[in-house]
């Protein structure tokens, strides 16, 4: 998806064939429960008494854990999340294998069987070399003017490979039951626009030269021209990066992805990129209007295309076409690969074992089809049902804050709570799965694979421009350990595999699965009334619903949240940055909130069971600390604190529950505490 925002995590035209999930496949497809890793859970003797829960509740609930479970070699973090994608990816791969094994397969068996073969046989695409991408490098090489530069994106762009901008489909802000065409920014190979001008990353942009001219190198530039080239693609990138947003600026203000104009008017914008010839390119019928995102970004590369050599362009487009595939092709650009991408920006010390890189690729490129599989052996019917009561519950609790709400107008607590009665849920996997027909892969050529789905998803993505929006399908596959709000049709989801302990377990008590997959349901649904999911009413509109001295108070409120994330520093000295995480910080505290009322509500009238010498609201707030330990090597950490919009965990863990009087109440937390805010420190909100 284009839009972040459509993806808020907790914590693409061919014809569709309808199929009721999941379907059934011959032969039966088995899962060795003997082979799968455990799930993590909280345990009372995690708990380090050494520290206090009103002063380092963080430390008390985790701190025994973190210490114990360092972040693996394979791995740039390690916490909850974490080992539930490594129970998922252990549960692939058994599907894969006999996927793989089975030469007789058809439908979604044999895509994922044939990208599993090709994938895991290293011998072939290590003798294959880089002659894969040679037509490739070819055509790039002929190019002599801005106009074969331009044609040359056009017809990349075509089979599903621009990493220029971004073009698909995605609901219109103003008609969100029909998906317009959305163009966004793009085009840059470090993790941000600010990495590009920041101070403290000129040693990353010193090792991002060093890498561009090892990729050119590897593809077949002497090594001195590589070397220039190189100091060439960085600037011509710190030139893109400057006329961008940053994650930041496109994190908080989700109206800068909407810029409705047409096509004559984008042409003007862009002479030598007429966007009526890029429509007219990828067989998209000439729209009415689509959304230009990021004009100025836009305008720049118009400039380059008239004023920059084209050898620059050139071994731009070289670098980037090879960096792309250099996961799928031999040992010396997957290690180069590894290198730059894992090693240097994130931290992680070896490389992940081929059949996980494989199994990656796969969920990349034909994720709901491997889903599709997973469902079969990996979630239990009776854990849908329970999760559809935990939602009711959740939306009821909800309900009753947005009514009890008393900063707030009865006028804007009326469409706030029109919007809360609209939301819809999907919960395991989708009730249709999406047509593969069309897509042919064999056993040839593991990047021929990925190229070819690649190609097919684009083209898949492209048929929904000028369609009314399919509300049943999902923008995760089911084996994706995560959860997502979507503004634009105001939903929830909630993927198979986010479905386990510590978040879920259908034979644990209230407390546990309230204070794991409650605050996770609670912390989605109040994506709709973050501070930018509150821009959209209860149908998907981008609209205001909010009177003017609403909108003031939630302003304040808000502030106020910034303030308290601003506050906080990781051990080695870097500050949270308050303003880029706000949305998945309001989301917490409202989730929390909500599930603890939800819980209680559940729990009215039973005796408390005073588990382990724990209350239930102990034991609830641990489980919601329990969801949040992870450990991150450092370069992760940095990375996460300059591009994430999530807080990092020890501070998720910690910053919603601050706020609470229940948590105060529950650990007999004195005034004055850091974990018991008062007055102006508390922050309340929804």
């Amino acid at each position: 998806m284009l839009l972040p925002l459509a993806i808020a995590t907790a914590l693409a035209a061919c014809s569709k064939k309808d199929e009721s999930a999941p379907a059934a496949e011959a032969p039966a497809l088995t899962l060795d429960e003997s082979r799968l890793p455990p799930v993590n859970r909280f345990q009372v003797a995690d708990l380090d008494e050494t520290k206090q829960a009103c002063h380092d509740f963080a430390g008390y609930a985790n701190g025994k854990w973190l210490d114990a479970n360092p972040v693996p070699g394979d791995r740039t973090s390690w916490g909850a999340f974490e080992m539930l994608d490594e129970r998922s990816t252990a549960i692939q791969q058994q599907l894969a294998e006999q996927a793989g094994a089975d030469a007789s397969a058809t439908g979604v068996k044999k895509i994922v069987g044939d990208l599993w073969a090709t994938g895991m046989d290293e011998a072939k695409i290590n003798a294959q070399g880089i002659q894969p991408l040679a037509a490739e490098l070819a055509a790039i090489d002929a190019l002599a003017d801005k106009d074969a530069i331009a044609e040359y994106l056009r017809s990349r762009a075509a089979k599903g490979g621009n990493f220029l901008f971004g073009f698909g489909p995605e609901a219109d802000f103003q008609n969100p039951d029909m998906n317009i065409a959305y163009v966004s920014q793009g085009g840059l190979g470090l993790p941000d626009s600010k990495y590009y001008t920041d101070a403290d990353k000129q040693d990353i942009r010193d090792k991002y030269v060093a890498h561009i001219a090892r990729i050119l190198e590897l593809s077949g530039v002497d090594a001195a021209a590589a070397q220039e080239q190189a100091k060439q693609v960085m600037a011509f990138e710190t030139r893109l990066a400057k006329a961008s947003k940053s994650r930041e600026d496109l994190t908080r203000d989700v109206s800068l992805f909407y810029n409705p104009v047409s096509l004559a008017d984008a042409d003007a914008l862009t002479p030598n990129f007429p966007w009526s010839k890029f429509f007219e390119s990828q067989g998209v019928a000439a729209p009415e209007m689509f959304s230009l995102a990021i004009p100025d970004f836009h305008k720049e590369v118009d400039k380059a295309l008239a004023d920059t050599d084209a050898a620059v362009w050139k071994a731009y487009l070289r670098f980037h076409t090879v960096d792309g595939a250099a996961p799928y092709l031999s040992d010396e650009f997957v290690q180069e690969n590894f290198n730059f991408h894992s090693a240097t920006l994130r931290g992680q010390k070896e490389m992940k074992p081929r059949w996980k890189r494989v199994l990656a690729t796969i969920n990349g490129q034909a994720g709901e089809a491997l889903g599709q599989m997973y469902v079969q052996v990996a979630f239990p019917p009776e854990s849908k049902a329970k999760m559809e009561a935990l939602v009711a519950n959740l939306g009821e609790a909800l309900k009753a804050r947005i009514q009890n709400l008393e900063w707030m107008s009865e006028e804007t607590k009326a469409k706030a709570l029109d919007k809360q009665a609209a939301f819809t849920t999907k919960i395991g996997y989708p009730d249709k799965w999406r047509s593969w027909d069309g897509l042919e892969t064999g056993r040839d050529s593991y990047i021929g694979n990925v190229l070819a789905a690649r190609e097919f998803n684009y083209r898949w993505e492209l048929g929904k421009i000028g369609k009314p929006v399919d509300k049943s399908e999902w923008g995760m596959p089911p084996q994706m350990v995560n959860a997502y709000y979507n503004p634009l049709s105001n939903e929830i989801a909630f993927p198979a595999a986010i479905l386990q302990p510590p978040f879920f377990d259908p034979e644990a008590t209230d407390e546990m699965n309230y204070g794991g997959i409650g605050a996770v349901i609670g912390h989605e649904m109040t994506h709709g009334y973050d501070d930018q999911g509150s821009r959209f009413g209860p149908t998907g509109k981008f609209e205001n619903w909010w009177t003017e001295a609403d909108a003031k108070g939630f302003a304040a409120r808000t502030a106020k949240l910034i303030e308290q994330f601003n506050g906080y520093t990781t051990a080695d000295g870097q500050k949270v940055n308050g303003r880029l995480t706000l949305g998945e910080n309001i989301a917490d505290l409202g989730g929390l909130a909500t599930a603890y009322d939800a819980m209680k509500k559940a729990t009215e009238g039973q005796p408390d069971p005073m588990t382990d010498g724990l209350t239930r609201d102990q034991r609830f707030f641990l489980n919601w600390a329990t969801v949040w330990r992870r450990n991150f090597t450092p370069e992760e950490l940095k990375q996460r604190i300059a591009t994430d919009e999530h807080a990092p965990s020890q501070f998720r863990a910690i910053g919603a529950p601050s706020n609470l009087p229940a948590f105060a109440a529950a650990f007999k937390c004195e005034a004055g505490a850091p974990m018991a805010r008062q007055g102006d420190a508390q922050v309340v909100i929804w």
